[in-house]
Parts: structure tokens; C-alpha cells; sequence
């Protein structure tokens, strides 16, 4: 009896953890469909989209407003409106360079002799590549940037996971797309000049990942439309 007891715990712990990693902290005993975290990522991007909307509308409200009677001289206006400039959150005109940015198909092979076969992770788009672009239009005296349809601050991050875009709150999907608003040829001598961008174009030519490169005479950058309060760390005391 002592030794069927046995059994029947050691059949009990084997069933437990067997369903343990089956179920990898889920509920198997349902058949609800589970919110993946990528549909919660790109709902919470949709949402960031709107309130960065309204939160731009309410800061130019609250700006018409304080223009009706500030106190101020045309002098400390203009001296406010160069900064603002500056700090990206007004909108910029100008001629421009746009980058698109793409990943190879999955299926691709070597295109040049001496190449070996491509790892999955040299056929798409990754977060230094992207920085490679941005790094570059600002050496090229950008007057300002934009990576999809965000305008691009002192303070803003381009981080990849995997191969999605996080900017800002918001994801994004390749192809990428990069545009900067100044003097044409200094950016693109800016984008051949960078070593970063030279390494990339070794893989654009062996397996097919995308690059193009536009001009446009007439371009409008958006002024920045998110929160421009600062997060930073805190000792433990």
C-alpha cells in the first residue's frame, strides 16, 4: 500500500509539472483566445498615437491663448519662437533627403560570389541602422528630422525589438523611413561619409536589404506633438 502511495504522488508531480510547461503560466483549460503581447503593443501605440494628437492641439490652444496677452515684446516673441524652432515642436519647411529603409526577403540568398549564405538576422532592419541614418542627416546639418511621421527631439530614442520600431510610445513596422530638411548635398555626403551607413550598404549589395534615397524641393516637418517632460532616475535614499 505504502509503495502504491508512492506511485501515485510521483504520477501526480510528473502530470503537474508536464502541465506547468505546457501551459507556460496560461490557463489550458480554456479555449479564449489570449491577447498576444504584440496586438496589446499595438493597441497601446494606437492610443499614444491619439493622445499625442490631442495632446498637440491643447498645446497649441493653450498657446493662442497665451498670444492674446502675454506681457511680452515682439523682440522676446522672436527670441521664443528661435528657440521653440530649435527644440523641434514647430513645424519646419524646407528642401530635403528622405531614407526608406527595408528588409530583404526572406527567402534571399548571396547576389555576390564570396558571400555566404545570409543568417536571418542580416536580412532585416535593426536599431543601429536606423541610428546610422539619423546620426548621419545631423552631421549633415540637418535642420530637422522626422523617422515616419514623428519629428525627432533633443530627448528622442530609436530603439528596435526584434524587427519593430519603438519611438516615442509608438510602434512601427518596416519599411522605415527617414527625412531630414536642410542642404541636400551636405546630407547626402553626410550618408556616403558615415562607416556605419558604408557597412550596411555591404549587405543593401550581398542579400538585398533596401535603401533608398529622395529629394523633395518642398518638404513640411510636424513639430513635435508628445509630452516633453524628463524621466529620469532617482537614488534610493
Amino acid at each position: 500500500m505504502r509503495l502504491l502511495t508512492v506511485g501515485v504522488f510521483a504520477l501526480a508531480g510528473l502530470i503537474f509539472v508536464t502541465s506547468f510547461n505546457t501551459a507556460r503560466g496560461t490557463n489550458i483549460r480554456t479555449d479564449t483566445a489570449l491577447l498576444k503581447l504584440s496586438d496589446l503593443i499595438r493597441d497601446r501605440s494606437h492610443k499614444n498615437g491619439e493622445l499625442d494628437e490631442a495632446n498637440s492641439a491643447l498645446r497649441a490652444e493653450v498657446e493662442a491663448l497665451a498670444e492674446r496677452d502675454d506681457g511680452s515684446t515682439e523682440a522676446e516673441d522672436a527670441e521664443l519662437g528661435a528657440l521653440e524652432k530649435d527644440a523641434g515642436t514647430k513645424p519646419i519647411s524646407g528642401s530635403s533627403v528622405s531614407v526608406t529603409l527595408a528588409d530583404a526577403p526572406p527567402d534571399a540568398t548571396a547576389k555576390l560570389p564570396g558571400y555566404p549564405d545570409p543568417h536571418p538576422n542580416d536580412l532585416v532592419i535593426h536599431q543601429q541602422d536606423l541610428q546610422a541614418v539619423v546620426n548621419a542627416l545631423w552631421k549633415g546639418g540637418a535642420k530637422g528630422i522626422k523617422v515616419m511621421d514623428q519629428r525627432l527631439i533633443s530627448t528622442s530614442a530609436v530603439r528596435c525589438v526584434g524587427n519593430t520600431l519603438i519611438l516615442q510610445g509608438r510602434v512601427y513596422s518596416p519599411p522605415y523611413t527617414v527625412t531630414a530638411v536642410g542642404d541636400q548635398k551636405k546630407l547626402k555626403e553626410a550618408l556616403a561619409a558615415s562607416p556605419e551607413i558604408q557597412n550596411y550598404m555591404l549587405y543593401v549589395n550581398a542579400y538585398g536589404l533596401g535603401w533608398k534615397v529622395e529629394d523633395a524641393e518642398k518638404t513640411k516637418l510636424p513639430g513635435y506633438a508628445g509630452t516633453v517632460d524628463l524621466h529620469y532616475a532617482q537614488p534610493v535614499s
